[in-house]
């Protein structure tokens, strides 16, 4: 259970406390939150020694979902070499696709991940509707994990009382961010209710 991000000083007060400055968010987040989704990755993708960073400031245990916007095949083996400096801290990757289904595409991604690292498809074009055996975002009866992502802030605890019976384990959740501290309240409070 987790947010998008965690780099964000306008949940300064509220989340991190009063004069926390940017470079400790990391390490306060990891100690109430035992994952993270990087959407950043998805628009610039980051050395190899940022991901060993962001890695090393984290407990054990700690898990960064990783965002992989798949335009171009040959990019591929570049991002999976860097991301995977992450070591033990590499969660789910999300691999978002736009494009129409093309199944040679998906066989070459599969076949380019190592062993152990975990793909979530984010397939957006309509023709992907209907393909199986891969973990879909958002999809609540994915195997071996569902990777979800709450999208529609605010939720009221209703809506969270509401949420918690249908997310089976183990899943990945993340809260979409917004300026105010909502997204870590959110997330904290569906946590207490699983």
């Amino acid at each position: 259970m987790g947010t998008s991000g965690w780099s964000y000083p306008s949940w300064r007060p509220g989340f991190y406390p009063e004069g926390l400055q940017p470079a400790g968010f990391l390490g306060f987040y990891a100690e109430r939150f035992d994952t993270v989704e990087l959407n950043s990755t998805g628009y610039r993708l980051p050395s190899a020694d940022q991901f060993r960073r962001w890695a090393d400031a984290v407990p054990d245990g700690f898990e960064f979902a990783v965002k992989f916007t798949l335009t171009r095949l040959d990019r591929v083996t570049t991002f999976l070499e860097r991301v995977l400096a992450l070591g033990d801290r590499l969660g789910p990757v999300r691999v978002v696709y736009e494009e129409p289904r093309d199944d040679g595409t998906l066989s070459f991604v599969q076949g380019s991940v190592p062993e152990g690292v975990r793909l979530a498809w984010d397939l957006r074009h309509e023709t992907w509707a209907g393909v199986g055996g891969l973990v879909r975002v958002n999809d609540r009866a994915a195997e071996p994990f569902r990777y979800l992502r709450l999208r529609e802030p605010p939720y009221s605890d209703d809506d969270l009382r509401g949420l918690a019976p249908t997310i089976r384990d183990p899943a990945y959740v993340y809260v979409r961010h917004e300026d105010e501290p909502t997204a870590p309240a959110t997330a904290a409070r569906l946590r207490e209710l699983l």
